[in-house]
């Protein structure tokens, strides 16, 4: 036996090892917790670990007031069969969520779960979809991205079944306000603050922020960029606030920002709420003459690799990716392994601070 396994996964394998050989048979009943932790020397709280991490594979039954029993005759088949955890983020394809999946995806490989995956492209009823596909499945957990986590959750009652059938999940990126689920974050209004910070720091009076609002990670980061501001003493104009929901993303802050540089008092900053965005600015910025970041200085968010596909190479904060994922897939492995259901609150969240990576699209402003 391995004696890197936890001690209840070392009894687990010996308990199926006696199911294998025929020395538990189908139908008959398995010895009392109280004896095989006599037995092995073991705290009954390890082999109670042991029999759900048996009982959740379909290999035993507890029958109240009578024990706990072999559940069926294809043992080695069901034994086999892999474990399999669900993923839903709102993108798979594009920007930085491939990363985070490959984190999971390979955390997961490593200790014999398999992935299912699935994608709400930031849909409400889509989300709905993914989740009555995932709860559909003979899942062992779940790792969810909340759906424009700042507008409510009207998915409420999958999430509450998950908890009534002990499905242990967790959340990245959010969390929806009203869930108490272990979620793995990255400290957007910290983000928010150090973006502004760094250009007040530089010399910068009139910087306008482009935050998407249909999700808490934007506006945490919108609230980190104003407290930078009254911090400074710095008077922020409305107008150099500029928000705007998932499905216009694509029309309304490039429409705002050339409003906005094309102005007699026009911003010699930018802060942007990712660096899909912030990209895009730059580009506006070139097109109407101005130098970036000679006239105009752009910070992004998540040092994705868009940071240095542009011509000029982004300062940015940054975001862990791949370590959420992985991290993500080792809390859960650990949740499903103790027997905690997703609403377990003795897990705590797993906060990242960003990190400010300074290239070139920021500088001082030019005086005159």
């Amino acid at each position: 036996m391995n004696k890197r396994l936890p001690k209840y996964m070392i009894l687990k394998n010996e308990l199926l090892s006696w199911i294998e050989s025929g020395r538990l048979v189908p139908g008959g009943q398995v010895p009392s917790e109280n004896e095989i932790a006599e037995q092995f020397s073991l705290s009954r709280q390890t082999v109670r670990q042991a029999f759900s991490e048996l009982e959740r594979q379909g290999l035993l039954e507890r029958v109240q007031g009578k024990g706990t029993f072999v559940r069926s005759a294809g043992i080695r088949e069901e034994a086999a069969q892999p474990r399999t955890i669900g993923i839903v983020t709102t993108y798979i394809s594009d920007y930085i969520f491939p990363h985070i999946v490959r984190g999971a995806e390979a955390e997961l490989r490593s200790r014999g779960y398999r992935l299912l995956l699935a994608s709400t492209d930031n849909d409400k009823e889509k989300e709905m979809e993914c989740l009555r596909l995932m709860l559909s499945e003979p899942l062992s957990g779940l790792i969810i991205e909340p759906t424009k986590s700042a507008e409510g959750n009207p998915n409420l009652p999958f999430y509450l079944s998950m908890q009534s059938r002990n499905l242990p999940f967790l959340m990245i990126n959010e969390r929806y306000r009203e869930l108490e689920v272990p979620c793995l974050k990255v400290d957007d209004e910290l983000g928010g603050s150090t973006a502004a910070r760094y250009l007040i720091g530089q010399g910068h009076t009139r910087i306008a922020g482009f935050f998407k609002t249909d999700d808490l990670q934007g506006v945490n980061r919108l609230r980190g960029f104003m407290h930078a501001h009254r911090e400074a003493g710095i008077p922020l104009l409305p107008e150099h606030v500029v928000t705007y929901a998932t499905g216009q993303k694509g029309e309304l802050p490039l429409r705002r920002v050339r409003e906005l540089l094309a102005s007699p008092n026009r911003p010699t900053a930018l802060v942007a709420y990712n660096d899909e965005l912030a990209v895009p600015l730059m580009n506006a910025a070139r097109e109407l003459g101005l130098s970036v970041p000679g006239d105009v200085s752009v910070v992004g968010f998540d040092d994705s690799a868009l940071a240095l596909a542009s011509g000029v190479p982004l300062t940015t904060l940054t975001h862990p990716k791949e370590e959420m994922g992985r991290e993500a897939a080792r809390r859960l492995i650990a949740m499903i392994e103790s027997g905690a259901s997703g609403s377990a609150v003795e897990y705590e969240d797993v906060v990242y601070a960003p990190e400010l990576v300074e290239r070139s699209s920021a500088a001082k402003p030019r005086r005159g």
